[in-house]
């Protein structure tokens, strides 16, 4: 049995950091993606933080307005 304890922490659900890899990553100066990939990861990237904002204005409203 391990000694490490599978629960999960507070700072884990909260964990960001892949997430912001995601909009912030190095980009590979060899590859050249096609218009249809770029297109993609664009709509993919507008679409999470169009759902993140609706999640804060829900909260805000939830807790400021009523």
């Amino acid at each position: 049995m391990s000694s490490k304890s599978n629960k999960n922490s507070i700072g884990d659900y909260f964990a960001l950091g892949e997430v912001l890899g995601y909009f912030f990553r190095k980009k590979d100066p060899n590859h050249k993606p096609g218009f249809s990939l770029k297109m993609m990861h664009g709509i993919n990237k507008l679409s999470i933080a169009m759902f993140l904002i609706a999640i804060v204005v829900l909260v805000v409203r939830r807790l400021f307005i009523g």
